[in-house]
């Protein structure tokens, strides 16, 4: 099955660049165990939720907000496209994430064939 890792950020916390990513001990550790292991199949990092644009549509007027579409603790900061065997698998592999375990969420959410 594939599911959608939804990695959340807290607001306020700190934001690494992909650069800084890639050059975090904690981060290319779970980066080289996921990716070698093939279950990866997309992802991408996003930038801050300050650089967001909400869009609405009310009748015939678009209405455009600068941030995120909700006031919330955490944001969403990346997410990754897992091919797993179940929910259990995915969880699993969520629960290694570094933002899972420094204060952030994860949140496993099933894909639509």
């Amino acid at each position: 099955m594939k599911y959608v890792m939804f990695i959340c950020t807290p607001v306020g916390g700190p934001e690494l660049s992909p650069e800084e990513l890639a050059e975090h001990p904690d981060f290319t550790s779970y980066i080289d165990e996921v990716r070698s292991s093939g279950v990866v199949k997309g992802g991408a990092r996003l930038r801050p939720s300050t650089d967001a644009t909400t869009v609405r549509v009310q009748g015939d007027e678009v209405l455009l907000s600068d941030g995120p579409f909700v006031e919330s603790k955490e944001y969403v900061a990346g997410f990754d496209i897992v091919e797993v065997a179940d929910l259990d698998e995915a969880i699993a592999l969520a629960s290694k994430h570094p933002a899972a375990l420094g204060g952030g969420s994860v949140e496993v959410r099933p894909v639509w064939d």
